[in-house]
């Protein structure tokens, strides 16, 4: 496989930089002999039809990297790893049918990223967050009919509406390609026609004349001049932000939402699994939409954040509202019986605090019956040791039978042996 070193001396520094070309019609993978040093790489016209994992690991100075015009279908999401000083990504004239959205969290400084003439349907939701610090997207003659609402809430330049004039602040400017595609012009891009439409956007179109495909009646007509029917995206409030409520009780939360067209609501627990409870919803009127789920019995684990989701084809936005419940479950259980008193404990009485009162009462019975005492000292040990033990005093056994003939033997042999000393 054939490649040609080039160098180009840097318009900004004295340092000549290494770039690197392969454009041999027969390469059919990519090349792995590529120079550590190399700044800028060219594999264009090859018949390449995939990039592996990790394809450029070492390539650590990489700033510009080329893949045009080549047969690419797959790109896996670790291509790009460790290409951190990336700068400048262009996959134009290929066949890709989808791109690895998330593998743009490998390169932290890519500012381009050129995706033109390839065979891309749609553009998942997610690419939002990965879109971030690009200026420059270029999605230009692929077969999208349209884009995610939540794509355009998303990347910067579609938060700014409008640069402001006569003022000195930086304004994040991006340039998107969007020409030579077949959209369908409804309220899932009235913010793309809304900024065509404006003077001094953040957001420059690479062509201006840009057009729809549908529907029927918007057919042929540019961005700039397509009336749409009224789009509004959801607004959406809680009747509360905070709940307090007592452990068992019956709670009810409600969320309303505004928008056009009428927007879905959805309710979602704060790690966003789909909350598993009652859920009414109703529309009172077009544009407008309200639900309430009900938790019955509440308990600890129904405590936390609860997300009302509204959502339309012009957008999407959210409320929550916090469940905080209170209260402690109470059960009382004997403790151990000493003796015929017996104490009732709550249940967060626990063994160790029975084991050293155990404890007082034996040591206190040990020192009775094996000290003396004076009768002052007596009486105070006594009355501790009843405060423990209640009554509990034990009788005296019962002498066995055999011991009573013992001791009777005993003494008559005495008498017998005093007799015959006297």
């Amino acid at each position: 496989m054939h490649c040609e070193n080039l160098y180009n001396l840097s318009s900004l520094s004295l340092f000549v930089i290494r770039s690197v070309l392969c454009n041999d019609p027969d390469m059919f993978e990519i090349p792995i002999n590529i120079p550590v040093d190399s700044v800028k790489l060219r594999i264009e016209k090859t018949v390449i039809r995939k990039i592996p994992a990790e394809a450029f690991y070492y390539l650590v100075d990489l700033k510009y990297l080329w893949l045009t015009y080549n047969s690419i279908i797959n790109i896996d999401s670790r291509s790009f790893y460790n290409l951190k000083q990336l700068h400048e990504l262009r996959l134009d004239g290929n066949l890709l049918l989808r791109f690895p959205w998330e593998s743009l969290a490998e390169m932290p400084n890519l500012r381009t990223l050129d995706l033109h003439n390839n065979k891309m349907t749609s553009i998942p939701v997610e690419a939002g967050r990965y879109l971030r610090n690009l200026t420059y997207l270029d999605i230009s003659s692929n077969k999208l009919t349209s884009l995610p609402s939540d794509l355009m809430d998303i990347w910067l330049p579609f938060s700014e509406t409008a640069i402001p004039r006569n003022t000195d602040t930086l304004v994040h400017r991006a340039i998107l390609g969007l020409q030579d595609n077949p959209w369908y012009c409804d309220c899932r891009i009235s913010k793309l026609i809304e900024f065509s439409k404006t003077a001094d956007s953040a957001l420059i179109f690479l062509d201006p004349f840009v057009a729809c495909n549908g529907p029927e009646s918007l057919a042929g007509i540019l961005f700039q001049r397509a009336e749409l029917e009224q789009c509004l995206k959801p607004s959406v409030m809680t009747s509360a932000t905070k709940i307090t409520s007592p452990l068992g009780s019956n709670v009810l939360l409600r969320c309303d939402a505004t928008g056009y067209p009428t927007p879905k609501l959805t309710w979602l627990r704060s790690n966003n699994i789909p909350v598993n409870y009652t859920v009414i919803q109703e529309s009172p009127g077009e544009g407008e939409r309200w639900s309430i789920i009900s938790l019955t019995g509440i308990s600890y684990k129904d405590a936390g954040d609860y997300r009302c989701k509204a959502k339309n084809f012009a957008g999407m936005s959210e409320a929550s509202v916090t469940l905080t419940v209170i209260g402690v479950v109470t059960t009382t259980v004997p403790s151990p019986k000493y003796g015929k008193k017996t104490e009732i404990h709550q249940a967060t009485t626990t063994q160790e605090d029975i084991k050293p009162e155990f404890f007082n009462v034996t040591l206190s019975f040990s020192t009775i019956a094996s000290t003396t005492t004076s009768p002052s000292t007596a009486m105070a040990t006594t009355e501790k040791l009843t405060t423990k033990r209640g009554t509990d005093t034990k009788q005296p056994e019962p002498m066995p039978d055999d011991k009573k003939n013992g001791n009777t033997v005993a003494n008559g042999r005495k008498k017998q042996l005093d007799a015959s000393l006297s």
